[in-house]
């Protein structure tokens, strides 16, 4: 077996247990996250995105809600997003090369934070987890290819287009003053 970096381990258990942020999950169904993380970390760390793919049959396919409404957000949710929006600005000043590959580590290690904080402590309803899963994948994504690496433009596109759909999904009254 491959030694895999306790870093892209912290990544894949995040992939695979981002359904755990429901509200009330079935009883044991934790139990039933945190043996899929385990044994996705043991495996090869090659494809996270395929242990994550086998995993999100669990959520509810649901992005959006009718009529322009938006999903209720809580403290946890809004602070990982804060902070998931100053991780992203600093991948920005890094792809365009104004950075070092430590500050880039240090934007990874906040996303990572974010993701774990939100999946303990946020409190959604099944649907607008699955909103908030499909914008957090983004970011996984764009943390692994930043700890590979190899993060570029083609991987911060997509965690910027995260960040302008989160205040169309979700009703967070202070995002935008929290941009300035």
């Amino acid at each position: 077996m491959r030694h895999v970096p306790r870093s892209l381990v912290l990544a894949i258990g995040v992939a695979v247990s981002l359904g755990a942020c429901q509200a009330a999950p079935a009883p044991g169904a934790q139990d039933d996250h945190a043996a899929a993380a385990t044994e996705a970390a043991t495996q090869s760390a090659a494809a996270p995105a395929d242990a994550h793919a086998g995993h999100a049959g669990e959520t509810v396919a649901v992005t959006a809600l009718p009529d322009g409404q938006r999903w209720e957000t809580d403290a946890p949710l809004r602070a990982g997003m804060r902070n998931l929006r100053e991780a992203t600005e600093t991948l920005n000043h890094y792809e365009m090369g104004h950075l070092d590959d430590v500050q880039r580590d240090n934007a990874v290690a906040k996303i990572d934070a974010a993701i774990k904080d939100m999946i303990a402590n946020c409190k959604l309803k099944p649907e607008a987890d699955a909103a908030l899963h499909g914008l957090l994948t983004k970011f996984i994504a764009g943390a692994n290819a930043a700890r590979a690496g190899k993060f570029g433009k083609a991987e911060l596109a997509p965690m910027q287009e995260a960040l302008a759909q989160y205040p169309q999904l979700f009703d967070d009254h202070d995002w935008s003053e929290a941009a300035n």
